[in-house]
């Protein structure tokens, strides 16, 4: 028996090795590697055109200690994005989860369905219906709604104001949060036995509260980190929506102007790749970071 196993031994490491070979290729040619160039082409000057010129650190000098723009707008912008966002989209998505798990299966599907699908639409969704309802014209829903009820006297310029932008970005945002992580959460819950809470409710559990925290949380830590990740990730990817709102990389007067703006605007815009790539390490540094400690909370003991 011992002989034989470990003949199949070899054998059943090329068999692993054969299923994984797609996946560590295509992780290999589309995550890691474009990493690896973004972090070489961070520390020269590079126009797309000339060769790259090696300029040492010389472009995180200036992102993070001479660009005005960066400290004074893009940065707070993105902070304040991200700490709203983020654990915003992420109680949401937990809350919403929670509520359908309490339904019944038929309900749930269609609720469940319709919940998750303005994170597949949200780019068609935002310049069609989102661009409509806050115009900055009589013809916008908001805008038509506050004049017919005397509050406004005039149209306001929602997606132009330095004043409304970030918090039309932040709804919109939201809105479309409930993604991946949303489902996941669902999953969980669906997934822990009910003898469970039979058993704690004999125990002495009083309310849905105590359910919550003392049984549905620690029950699916798996499902809450994922959702917690993705909830990270989601945030400081969807940049797009500034730019999509307003119509301008950079949003107006950096109201809106997050840090894949920044990105987007010094890559493809001003091709200085270089600049461009600093910015993206940051970003990924402050990714990598917030995960890292937010994901410790859930982290199995």
């Amino acid at each position: 028996m011992t002989k034989a196993v470990k003949m199949r031994g070899p054998r059943d490491q090329r068999i692993a090795w054969a299923f994984l070979a797609p996946y560590i290729i295509l992780f290999s040619l589309f995550i890691i590697v474009p990493v690896v160039i973004a972090i070489g082409l961070s520390f020269t000057n590079f126009n797309t055109i000339q060769a790259p010129d090696f300029v040492g650190f010389m472009n995180y000098v200036n992102l993070l200690t001479r660009d005005a723009i960066f400290m004074q707008y893009v940065l707070p912008n993105t902070i304040l994005f991200a700490i709203i966002v983020g654990p915003g989209g992420y109680l949401l998505s937990f809350f919403l989860a929670w509520c359908l798990s309490q339904i019944t299966k038929g309900p749930r599907t269609v609720l469940a369905l319709l919940i998750y699908s303005p994170s597949m639409t949200s780019g068609v969704a935002m310049n069609v219906v989102w661009r409509i309802i806050f115009s900055g014209d009589e013809r916008g829903y908001l805008n038509a709604v506050l004049l017919n009820l005397g509050w406004i006297s005039e149209p306001i310029q929602f997606l132009q104001s330095t004043a409304y932008l970030m918090p039309v970005m932040i709804i919109v945002a939201l809105w479309s949060s409930m993604g991946v992580g949303f489902l996941a959460m669902l999953a969980g819950m669906m997934n822990i036995d009910e003898s469970v809470y039979e058993a704690a409710e004999i125990d002495g559990l009083r309310n849905r509260f105590q359910e919550v925290f003392y049984i549905t949380i620690p029950m699916m830590k798996p499902q809450m980190l994922f959702g917690l990740v993705m909830a990270v990730v989601n945030t400081f990817q969807v940049g797009h929506i500034g730019v999509s709102l307003s119509g301008a990389n950079p949003t107006p007067q950096y109201a809106g102007q997050l840090i894949v703006n920044l990105i987007e605007d010094y890559g493809f815009i001003r091709y200085e790749m270089g600049y461009a790539s600093a910015a993206s390490v940051v970003l990924l540094v402050l990714i990598y970071t917030i995960t890292r400690w937010s994901g410790k909370m859930f982290k199995e003991d």
